[in-house]
């Protein structure tokens, strides 16, 4: 990289610490000198909080000088049901509560073809209650072979047709995984409405449309996915929001505090030099 991408904008994803409590976590990112974390609704307690309720995890993060960029996620955003739309407002109000920015938004992964018509009726019956809660929303493409929404410039159309103050979470991932996505960066994929984005690595040979989110572990000079040319791409057509770190492979289950920072210590020189 040409120019260093500061600290400040640095984002910890909480996947990559599947046995920290909540406060443990937050005491690793601050001692590394991060101020942004991303919290989650798939951890082993089955809770954003750990149980802990949203006041005290947003007394932690104050504590810990942390801002709560977003929870992940509601899933499947595009295919609503009544179900669907009380698990959102749940999790609005666990990002009020917990003073998370944002939501994430994540599109139907099983195969079934989903209209972009019912893309954009989705995200009009979602915007009246992000704005209700005052929280952003953030739609993320999958690039996964299966996935219902794989394009970032489709993404970014379906929200300006809807209409919504929504934007995209762009993935380092998902982007080498659709293969179209280099298209749609020529056609022009607006950094100005990405609100965030997810880097990982992965350095498993296997074909391209067989990776899982198993694969995905941290940044590395044999980083398949080039994330670090796909940052420098971001940098250079002006993106200066933030990055958040989000491996997901199981091979996180053994390590420890150590690891997980040497890991993020690790990825951001690769970014940075």
């Amino acid at each position: 990289m040409t120019q260093k991408i500061s600290r400040d904008r640095f984002c910890i994803n909480r996947k990559i610490a599947p046995n920290l409590t909540v406060t443990q976590f937050f005491t690793l990112v601050k001692d590394l000198g991060i101020n942004k974390v991303e919290i989650r609704n798939d951890m082993k307690s089955g809770s954003v909080t750990d149980g802990l309720g949203g006041a005290k995890v947003r007394e932690l993060a104050n504590q810990h000088a942390l801002t709560i960029v977003t929870i992940n996620a509601v899933y499947p955003f595009n295919q609503l049901s009544a179900e669907i739309l009380e698990k959102t407002r749940g999790l609005l109000k666990d990002a009020r509560e917990t003073g998370a920015k944002a939501l994430v938004l994540c599109p139907l992964n099983d195969g079934t073809v989903v209209s972009s018509e019912q893309t954009v009726a989705a995200l009009k019956t979602l915007a009246p209650l992000f704005a209700e809660y005052g929280i952003e929303g953030l739609v993320e493409p999958l690039g996964f072979p299966q996935s219902s929404l794989r394009s970032a410039a489709l993404a970014q159309q379906l929200i300006k047709q809807a209409d919504v103050p929504f934007k995209i979470v762009l993935d380092t991932f998902h982007h080498h995984l659709y293969e179209g996505a280099e298209q749609d960066f020529a056609g022009g994929v607006d950094v100005n409405r990405i609100g965030l984005v997810h880097l990982s690595g992965v350095t498993d040979t296997r074909p391209t449309a067989e990776l899982t989110d198993e694969e995905r572990i941290m940044l590395s000079a044999e980083d398949l996915l080039q994330s670090k040319r796909q940052v420098q791409r971001l940098e250079e057509r002006g993106y200066t929001g933030t990055y958040a770190f989000e491996p997901f492979s199981s091979v996180m289950e053994a390590w420890s505090e150590a690891d997980i920072a040497r890991e993020i210590r690790t990825s951001i020189d690769s970014l940075n030099h």
